[in-house]
C-alpha cells in the first residue's frame, strides 16, 4: 500500500493525501498545485527559451551581424550581468508590492525586450538589447521560488520545484526544433529568420503576464478559489511551519550568514555549466557535421533525458531527504560528463556526455533551491534568494563567454568543457562544506 502511494507521489505534480495533513490542507495543496504550477512552469518555459534561443539564432545571425565567437559570447552572457545587478532590488520590490503584480510586470517587460532583439544591427545593438532583457527579467526565478515557499510546506517543496523547473529542459526539448523551424522563415515580410525567432518566442511572455495578474494570489489567505476552511488550514500550516523553523528573517541577517555566500558560489558554478552548454550546443553540433535542419532535433535529445532525470531525482530527494548529498552528486556527475563529452572527438560520445552533464546541472538547480528555505524566511528569503541567484546568474555570463573565449583561443570546444568541469568539481566541494553549517535532513 505504501509502495503504491509513493509511486503516485512520484508521478503526480501535486502533493497527495497523507496522514501528515488534514483533509482541508490536502485539498488546498491539490488546488494550489494545479492552479499555480502549470502557469508558472509555462512562464519559466518562455523565460528560459528567451535566454537560450539566441544560441540557435547565432547559426545565421552571427554572419548577418558580423559577430565573432567572443563577441557572441559577450552578447549572449551580458544579460546576466544586468540581471545580477537588478536581482536583489527586484525581489525586494516584489516583497513590498506582492508577487502577483511584480511577476506580471517582469514577464511583460522581458517579452518586449526579447522581441526587440530582432532589431539588432551589429555587436553594440545586440549587446544593448541583451542588457535590457537582463534588466527586465531580473527577479523572476528567485521571485517564483520565494512565492512557492508561501504556498507549499517543506515536505513537498523539492517536487513542486521540479515541476516548475522542468521547464528548463522542456524549453530546449521543444524550443530547439521550433527555433530552427522559425529560422527557415528567412525573407518573410522582409525579416531574417533569426528576427522572426526572437519576435515569436518573445511576445508570448507579455500575454502570460496578463494571465498571471488574474490567476495568482500572493498567499493562501487571499485565494478566493479556496474555501474559507481550506484558506485557513493551509495558511495556518505554513505559519506554524515557519514559526517552528530556525531561520533568518531580515535582509541584514541574511547577508551576515556565511551559508548565503556558499550557496551563491555553488549557484554560480552549476549555472555556468548549464548555460555554457545550452548557449553553445547548436554550434557544438555544427562542428560534428550536424545539418541546420537536424540541429533542433538533435539538440533536444539531451533535454529529453534531463527532463526525466530531473523529475526522478527531485522525487527521490523529497522521499529520502539528504539534499546536500544529492547536490554534491549532481555537480560531480556534470563535471565528469563534460570531460567525457570531449574525450573521443566524435558525435555519439559527445551527446552522451552532454546529456549526463545537463542531467547533473539541471537537477542540481532544483535540489539546490530546497536548501535556502531551511534557514531563510520572510524578507531574508526574498532578498537572500535574490542575492544567491544574482551571483549565480553571473555564471550565465561566465559560461558562454568562457566557452567562446577558449574556442577562439584553441579552435575547439574541448577546453571550455574541461574548464567548466573543473569549476563544477569545486562546486561539489563547496556543497560538502555546507554540512559544517547545517544539518542535512
Amino acid at each position: 500500500m505504501m509502495k503504491t502511494a509513493a509511486l503516485s507521489e512520484e508521478q503526480a505534480p501535486e502533493p497527495q493525501v497523507g496522514a501528515d495533513f488534514t483533509q482541508d490542507e490536502n485539498a488546498a495543496l491539490r488546488k494550489a498545485a494545479w492552479r499555480l504550477i502549470p502557469l508558472l512552469a509555462l512562464a519559466y518555459f518562455f523565460n528560459y527559451l528567451d535566454r537560450t534561443s539566441v544560441g540557435f539564432a547565432a547559426l545565421t545571425m552571427n554572419q548577418d551581424l558580423g559577430l565573432t565567437a567572443a563577441q557572441f559570447g559577450i552578447g549572449a552572457g551580458i544579460m546576466f550581468a544586468a540581471y545580477c545587478l537588478c536581482e536583489v532590488p527586484s525581489n525586494l520590490a516584489m516583497y513590498r508590492f506582492g508577487a502577483r503584480k511584480w511577476i506580471a510586470r517582469i514577464m511583460i517587460t522581458w517579452g518586449l525586450a526579447a522581441a526587440a532583439t530582432a532589431w539588432s544591427v551589429g555587436p553594440n545593438s545586440f549587446y544593448a538589447f541583451r542588457l535590457l532583457l537582463g534588466v527586465a527579467e531580473a527577479g523572476f526565478f528567485p521571485g517564483v521560488i520565494f512565492f512557492l515557499t508561501l504556498w507549499f510546506p517543506a515536505k513537498y517543496r523539492a517536487r513542486v520545484l521540479a515541476w516548475f523547473t522542468v521547464s528548463t529542459p522542456l524549453s530546449s526539448l521543444i524550443g530547439g526544433p521550433v527555433a530552427v523551424w522559425l529560422l527557415q522563415f528567412d525573407g518573410a515580410l522582409g525579416l531574417a529568420g533569426w528576427q522572426w525567432m526572437f519576435i515569436v518566442t518573445g511576445l508570448p511572455a507579455c500575454l502570460l503576464g496578463l494571465v498571471v495578474l488574474v490567476v495568482l494570489a500572493d498567499k493562501p489567505a487571499e485565494a478566493r478559489w479556496l474555501t474559507e476552511a481550506q484558506r485557513n488550514a493551509l495558511q495556518g500550516l505554513l505559519e506554524k511551519e515557519g514559526a517552528a523553523a530556525s531561520t533568518r528573517k531580515s535582509m541584514k541577517g541574511a547577508l551576515k550568514d556565511p551559508r548565503v555566500y556558499l550557496m551563491a558560489l555553488i549557484s554560480f558554478s552549476f549555472t555556468l555549466g548549464s548555460y555554457g552548454i545550452g548557449i553553445w550546443l547548436p554550434q557544438i553540433l555544427k562542428t560534428h557535421g550536424v545539418s541546420l535542419g537536424a540541429t533542433g532535433w538533435v539538440s533536444a535529445i539531451p533535454y529529453f533525458f534531463a527532463t526525466i532525470g530531473l523529475i526522478w531525482w527531485a522525487a527521490h530527494v523529497d522521499r529520502h531527504g539528504r539534499a546536500i548529498k544529492h547536490l554534491v552528486m549532481a555537480c560531480l556527475l556534470a563535471a565528469l560528463a563534460m570531460v567525457f563529452s570531449v574525450a573521443f572527438g566524435s558525435l555519439v560520445p559527445a551527446m552522451v556526455g552532454i546529456t549526463l552533464a545537463l542531467v547533473g546541472t539541471i537537477s542540481a538547480r532544483t535540489i539546490f533551491y530546497t536548501i535556502p528555505g531551511k534557514f531563510l524566511s520572510g524578507q531574508a528569503a526574498a532578498g537572500g534568494l535574490a542575492f544567491i541567484n544574482s551571483i549565480g546568474a553571473l555564471g550565465g555570463f561566465a559560461g558562454p563567454y568562457l566557452v567562446g573565449y577558449l574556442k577562439d583561443l584553441t579552435g575547439s570546444f574541448a577546453a571550455g568543457m574541461i574548464g567548466m568541469a573543473v569549476i563544477l568539481t569545486f562546486a561539489a566541494g563547496l556543497s560538502l562544506s555546507i554540512r559544517l553549517f547545517m544539518k542535512d535532513n
